[in-house]
Parts: C-alpha cells; structure tokens; sequence
C-alpha cells in the first residue's frame, strides 16, 4: 500500500472539436495521452493535467474557454510550445503570447489553442 496521500486539485475541462487534432496539437510539446474515449480525453505533461469534451459545433473565434497553469518553470514550457511551431502572435488559432511582466505584478504569458480554449501561464513567485 502507498504512503502517499491524495492531492486536492482542480482540473479544466476544455472543449475539442475534434480530440485527434487535440492531442496532436499537446502532444507537441510534451503532453500524452493518459485517458481517451469517444467523447472524453485526459492529457498530462509532468504534474500538469488537462481534460478536453468533444464539441463538434464549437467554433473557435467565439470560445470564451479558458483555464490558468500555474508554474515553477513557465519559460520551459512557452519555449516547449513555440520549439512545437505554434506561431508567436496577437491573432489566429493557435497561437503564442510570449511570456512577459504583466501590469499586475506576476510573468505571464498565454496559448490559445486551435479551438480558441486560452490557457494563461503564469510563472509562480518563487518564496
């Protein structure tokens, strides 16, 4: 039997057109499968976790999806993403916000998704 506890936590739910593009896109930068049906997906990359729904009519410039990643190491993970090809810009789908001080005191960058779904990542201050 383990000694380890389990962890109280959050996990977003996103929608997906279509969960083949979904994990084709994630796994570009370091995400894998861990659970799939026709209908549900769980994507995981170290301790981070995501979950995409199938939503065939979703329509990619009007999603108001969107979910925060905090992290020890935001850098790696937006150097990751646009090493994968995802373009550096303000417009189109997807896309990369580089990571930068933000007025409101913390590093932050963003990634919208090929179906519009906004992650904000956000490198957590160190104590």
């Amino acid at each position: 039997m383990s000694d380890a506890q389990p962890r109280d936590r959050a996990v977003p739910n996103l929608p997906s057109r279509d969960l083949d593009a979904t994990e084709a896109f994630y796994s570009g930068f370091g995400f894998v499968r861990a659970y799939r049906d026709d209908g549900w997906m769980i994507l995981r990359r170290a301790d981070l976790q995501l979950e995409f729904f199938r939503f065939d009519g979703l329509d990619p410039a009007s999603s108001a999806a969107r979910c925060t990643i905090r992290m020890a190491d935001v850098d790696e993970l937006a150097a990751a993403v646009a090493a994968s090809g995802v373009p550096v810009g303000e417009v189109g789908f997807p896309r990369l916000h580089e990571v930068r001080m933000q007025e409101w005191g913390l590093r932050a960058g963003h990634l919208v998704d090929p179906d519009g779904n906004l992650l904000t990542l956000i490198a957590e201050p160190r104590a």
